[in-house]
C-alpha cells in the first residue's frame, strides 16, 4: 500500500473530480507511462456512492454497491502511485489557462491553499441530484434513498420496478415523462407526487395538455398535497405522510427532481459551452467545446458533467477517450 500522496508542482495531466470518470482517467495515465493528479472532495460526494446494488457493472453478475465499486477503482489507482497522485478530500477553486499551453488549478487540501500545473485539464466535476426537502431539509428522505427504496436512474433501475407501485417526486415535465417511461418495466401502477406544487403548472399550454393527455392514457395519477413525513423503512416500503394528515404506501419512490448542482462554474470560467439541459458540450474525443464548437485546447469534459449518457460503463468510456486523445496530441 502506497504512503502519503505527494503533491508535485506539476503532472502530464490534472484531473478535477474523483469518481468512476475522474479515476479512470487517472488510471488510464499512468497505464500510458504519464503522470497525472486527481483532485477530489471525497467517495461520498459520487452519486453512485449511496447506491445498494447496480447491476449494470460488467463483470459482477450479481450487482454490486456504488460504495464497493468507488472502493475498488481507488485501490486501483492507489496501487500505480506515485504516477497518480490521488489528493482527497479537496476542494478546486479555480482553474485558468496558461499560455502558451497547459493549466494551473488553485485547490484545498489539509487545510492549505494548493497549487499545481498539467499540460492537459479533465473535469469530472459529475453533476448532483435533486433531493425532495422536508420541512426545508433533505435528510428526512436519505435513508429510503440509502436503502434503495427510492430510486434516481430509469436506467439503471427501471428493470427492478416489475409488478410494484411507485411514487414518482417531481412537479414538471420531467417528472410526467419519468412517470411514463416506467410504465415500459411493467410497474402494477404510478403516481406523481407534486410536494405541493401544481402539476405541469409551469408547462406552455400545449405541452401540458398533450402531456396530461398521455399520462391519463396510461393510468399514471398524481396528488398535489405537500409531503411531511415518510414511514415503512423496516418493511422496505415508502410510506409518505401528507399535510393534510393522509398516508400513501407504494413499493418504491422514484425521484424526478433533476439537478440540485450541475458544477458549471469552473467550466464557465474556462469558456466551455453548455447545452440547452446544462451539459458541457464536447466531441466525440470528450474536447470541451467553446465559442464557435471549436475545441478549447488541451480541455477535456468527461463523465456526468458532459453531454451523453449518464451511466457508469459511459463514464469509463469517455474518460479512456479523453485520455488517448490527450495522449495523442497533448502528452
Amino acid at each position: 500500500m502506497p504512503g502519503f500522496p505527494r503533491l508535485k508542482d506539476a503532472y502530464d495531466l490534472v484531473i478535477l473530480g474523483g469518481g468512476h470518470a475522474g479515476l479512470q482517467a487517472g488510471l488510464k495515465c499512468a497505464m500510458l507511462n504519464h503522470s497525472a493528479c486527481v483532485i477530489d472532495r471525497g467517495p461520498k460526494y459520487s452519486r453512485s456512492y449511496y447506491a445498494p446494488k447496480m447491476d449494470n457493472i460488467p463483470g459482477f453478475p450479481d450487482g454490486i454497491s456504488g460504495h464497493e465499486l468507488l472502493d475498488r477503482q481507488i485501490l486501483q489507482v492507489r496501487a500505480v502511485d506515485p504516477a497518480v497522485g490521488l489528493f482527497s478530500p479537496a476542494r478546486v477553486t479555480g482553474a485558468r489557462r496558461l499560455e502558451p499551453s497547459g493549466y494551473r488549478v488553485e485547490f484545498d487540501w489539509l487545510g492549505q491553499k494548493r497549487e499545481v500545473t498539467g499540460r492537459a485539464l479533465v473535469l469530472a466535476l459529475g453533476v448532483v441530484d435533486r433531493i425532495l426537502e422536508v420541512g426545508g431539509s433533505i435528510q428526512p428522505i436519505f435513508p429510503w434513498a440509502n436503502f434503495g427504496i427510492v430510486d434516481f436512474c430509469v436506467f439503471c433501475d427501471g428493470h427492478t420496478l416489475a409488478g410494484k407501485t411507485v411514487a414518482v417526486l417531481g412537479h414538471d415535465a420531467f417528472a410526467a415523462l419519468t412517470a411514463l417511461d416506467l410504465g415500459h418495466f411493467g410497474v402494477k401502477a404510478v403516481e406523481i407526487l407534486t410536494h405541493g406544487r401544481p402539476l405541469l403548472g409551469e408547462a406552455a399550454p400545449a405541452e401540458r395538455d398533450e402531456l396530461l393527455r398521455k399520462l391519463s392514457e396510461a393510468g399514471v395519477t398524481s396528488f398535489e398535497e405537500a409531503v411531511v413525513g415518510f414511514d415503512g423503512i423496516r418493511e422496505k416500503r415508502f410510506g409518505v405522510t401528507f399535510a393534510g394528515g393522509s398516508t400513501r404506501t407504494y413499493d418504491k419512490g422514484f425521484s424526478a427532481l433533476g439537478w440540485f448542482d450541475m458544477h458549471d462554474a469552473i467550466p464557465r470560467s474556462l469558456g466551455t459551452t453548455f447545452d440547452p439541459d446544462g451539459y458541457v458540450v464536447t466531441d466525440e474525443d470528450c474536447r470541451a467545446l467553446g465559442a464557435g464548437a471549436r475545441p478549447i485546447p488541451g480541455l477535456y469534459c468527461v463523465g456526468d458533467l458532459r453531454n451523453g449518457w449518464n451511466q457508469i460503463p459511459e463514464a469509463w468510456a469517455t474518460a479512456e477517450r479523453a485520455v488517448l486523445h490527450a495522449y495523442s496530441y497533448y502528452l
